[in-house]
């Protein structure tokens, strides 16, 4: 049997929020929260106990369809570039605008709708006026101001970044080695799914090596620049041999699926393919943002020792640089959300890492 929320680690009071509002729920919910803190479990599992007639039992078709994304009456709407743009829109307004296939109540999932700036007033109407039976479930960060009026449309429920140790803890409850656990679950960044992935990645601890040793092996050079980040780039591409095996698997039962019903072998594999794309995009942008905070981790690390006290920090010159490069690496990691040349993101990074520890 599954359990919904099983993917959400140390989001006790969201899950909580959920479960409460699926006994009667209203048009619309907006889960909200930093990237990497499972709100798209989050919105599936919430589905999934709309769709189920049992209240969300976690073994019934409904549940098992809904939380493989494959129900009938469920819709995930993802944006197809770097922002939710007006034709993604059309999709969720065509949607709305239909009945259930199958019961008495759709719903429709809206990924990334803080990324909806110029599709915001098309999406705001809908919101508005839904068609009997359908449940919005938008899923976003923190929403700029020009879309704050479709924010107070919906609930509200708030996701917040699993603190590191409880990921651990629950890595080793699985069974994975204290280490690893450790690490990965830095490398996580607030995931319980990216993080029991990248246990079972065994490469997943040398790329977390690999980002923390950055700092040591920059000399100014861009010869060493342009390696470095040649080499960053290559080991998050590596990462996805994971993703990939797992998504043959569900290529694979897909197929079984369809030969046991008598449906054409090919029957939704188009959509299913056109995920896993999605799928590995974000993977790999997931890949460099935790490898990033490794980075970002490793410059912390070094400031704590070689500052003795508070005084010291504003005096200290060492000091002074690891406080810009900790800067620098969070804006390179603040930048991947708009899809970037990364590149170039990379090897700006390194090159202004490399002037402060030259300075």
């Amino acid at each position: 049997m599954a359990e919904l929320y099983a993917d959400l680690v140390d989001q006790d009071a969201a899950v909580q929020e959920l479960r409460s509002a699926a006994a009667s729920p209203v048009h619309a919910y907006f889960l909200v929260g930093p990237a990497g803190t499972g709100k798209r479990a989050g919105a599936v599992s919430f589905a999934a106990s709309l769709l189920c007639r049992k209240g969300g039992c976690g073994a019934c078709r409904d549940c098992r369809q809904a939380l493989s994304e494959s129900h009938p009456d469920l819709a995930v709407v993802e944006r197809r570039s770097a922002a939710l743009e007006i034709d993604d829109v059309r999709e969720v307004i065509r949607l709305a605008s239909t009945s259930p296939p199958e019961g008495q109540r759709q719903v429709v999932i809206i990924v990334d709708v803080h990324l909806a700036r110029v599709a915001g007033p098309a999406l705001l109407k809908t919101i508005e006026e839904p068609s009997r039976g359908t449940v919005f479930v938008l899923t976003g960060e923190p929403l700029p101001p020009g879309l704050a009026t479709l924010a107070s449309r919906c609930v509200r429920v708030a996701f917040r970044p699993a603190r590191p140790e409880a990921i651990s803890a629950w890595l080793v409850s699985r069974g994975t080695d204290q280490d690893t656990a450790a690490k990965v679950s830095l490398m996580a960044q607030g995931s319980s799914k990216r993080a029991s992935a990248l246990a079972e990645d065994p490469g997943a601890v040398a790329r977390y090596d690999l980002w923390r040793s950055v700092l040591g092996k920059l000399d100014a050079t861009g010869a060493t620049t342009a390696h470095l980040a040649d080499q960053l780039l290559s080991a998050s591409e590596e990462s996805l041999s994971v993703l990939r095996t797992r998504q043959a698997g569900e290529i694979e039962a897909l197929s079984r699926r369809n030969a046991a019903i008598g449906e054409p072998a090919s029957r939704g594999r188009k959509e299913l393919e056109e995920r896993h794309h999605r799928e590995e995009r974000r993977w790999r942008t997931d890949e460099i943002r935790s490898g990033l905070g490794a980075l970002a981790g490793a410059c912390r690390d070094r400031l704590v020792e070689i500052i003795g006290d508070r005084d010291s920090l504003v005096v200290n010159p060492d000091a002074s640089r690891l406080l810009k490069s900790v800067a620098s690496v969070n804006a390179a990691s603040r930048a991947l959300v708009r899809n970037p040349n990364e590149p170039l993101l990379l090897q700006a990074l390194l090159v202004k890492l490399s002037s402060s520890a030259g300075d």
